[in-house]
């Protein structure tokens, strides 16, 4: 008799928390039936009967027969009285068509000018014994002796040559042989003055002067003291940077757009120069692999040489389009699935959706849905947007704005239910 009577005073509180949940879902189903369920995301009105067509008409999804329609409008026209557009700050412009400009941005590099480039080599084998200019990034004038060099090949040619000469004088005969050997001694990379200078001393010259061909900057030094050299041995590099290569990147997508004599603004902040305008000189035939680019140069001057080969950069190109139908961006009302416009018809506004094109600073390219002459709404976008959604939900808004308000729908009965419905043992 103990054991039962424990039994029952383990189960007291089981059956207690079942007749309590009883009692509340019967409750929340009396709810239901009588005021909707009070979570649900379905409004009040859609519970609601209208007390004619005509309001049945303006529920928004709800067709005339009372059903849900199968696919609702988002937006509603809105009514607004003249009288209440400055309150509420609203504007309106009328669109029009403008040249619409394109800015092409490009990763920009200076570059030495090829054509001002110059390789210093000798015409004969032979050994540097002295270097004047040993160091890159020093500069050089055209004429200024750059290396001293040992030859063999020349030092023989100029005994040669002295000797025919010394022949001819005093035999008192012109000879050919003179001519030839001076043509000789030219070729072999000897100046007319060096010439001039053995024959007014009557000995060859043990070491030649190589000079700069140009005047410029030492970009590579390719030979020390001592080095072995032939015609093939590069022994300095000059490049005159008065004037320099900008080679700017152009992405694949804009290559249409960018031709020969195309502007564009050069900007090198690390420079110290200002931002210029050159124009583009060549474009070259082939594209980048690694980046899919094409490469576009310009020629600019470079006086105070500030526009150090190698320098980074920026270049933007000003691409002017055809005229198309543009609006301010805060005209747009952009809903992550579509965008619209508020059109002004009289007093009325229209949500119409709009295909955008072209992104600018301020305003943005209209390609679809809007015409030349139609006015959109540049300002109290939000608020004709926010009571126009309201609306098309079946919302009653619009009173503070002084709108046309909308038709009221009158609540339904509603249906009778069993208050013991939810307590059936």
């Amino acid at each position: 008799m103990t054991r039962r009577s424990g039994v029952r005073g383990a189960l007291a509180p089981v059956v207690a928390s079942i007749v309590t949940a009883a009692v509340l879902v019967g409750a929340l189903w009396v709810q239901r039936q009588r005021h909707g369920w009070p979570f649900s995301s379905a409004p009040q009105q859609a519970l609601a009967a209208p007390t004619s067509a005509a309001a049945a008409g303006d529920m928004a999804g709800m067709d005339m027969s009372g059903e849900i329609a199968e696919n609702p409008p988002s937006r509603v026209a809105i009514e607004v009285a003249p009288e209440t557009l400055q309150t509420l700050g609203m504007q309106t412009q009328e669109v029009r068509r403008e040249a619409l400009t394109d800015t092409i941005q490009a990763v920009a590099t200076v570059a030495p000018d090829e054509s001002r480039i110059s390789h210093v080599h000798t015409r004969v084998a032979g050994w540097v014994e002295q270097l004047d200019v040993n160091t890159t990034g020093e500069s050089v004038r055209a004429g200024q002796p750059l290396a001293r060099v040992f030859s063999q090949e020349l030092l023989s040619s100029q005994t040669e040559y002295l000797a025919a000469r010394q022949a001819v004088v005093a035999s008192g005969i012109s000879s050919a042989v003179i001519a030839s050997g001076r043509t000789r001694l030219s070729v072999l990379g000897m100046a007319p003055e060096e010439i001039a200078a053995i024959e007014a001393s009557g000995e060859p010259k043990r070491l030649i002067t190589v000079v700069a061909p140009r005047s410029g900057v030492v970009i590579t030094r390719g030979v020390t003291v001592g080095t072995a050299i032939d015609p093939s041995t590069p022994l300095l590099t000059i490049a005159d940077l008065s004037s320099v290569w900008v080679l700017a990147e152009v992405p694949e997508a804009s290559i249409p757009s960018v031709r020969s004599g195309t502007n564009a603004t050069l900007d090198f902040p690390a420079s110290g120069r200002p931002p210029f305008i050159s124009r583009v000189s060549f474009l070259y035939p082939t594209l980048t692999d690694r980046t899919r680019t094409l490469r576009v140069r310009f020629s600019v001057a470079n006086t105070r040489g500030t526009l150090r080969p190698g320098l980074y950069g920026t270049a933007a190109f000003t691409v002017a389009g055809t005229p198309a139908i543009t609006v301010p961006r805060d005209a747009v009302v952009d809903t992550g699935r579509q965008q619209h416009v508020f059109v002004a018809v009289g007093d009325r506004f229209e949500p119409r959706p709009v295909t955008l094109g072209l992104q600018l600073a301020d305003r943005v390219e209209v390609r679809t849905g809007l015409n030349d002459g139609d006015r959109v709404v540049t300002a109290g976008v939000f608020l004709l947007d926010s009571e126009s959604r309201l609306r098309a939900t079946g919302g009653m808004g619009g009173h503070a704005h002084g709108s046309t308000p909308a038709r009221e729908a009158t609540p339904a009965t509603p249906p009778s239910v069993d208050p013991h419905a939810g307590h059936k043992e």
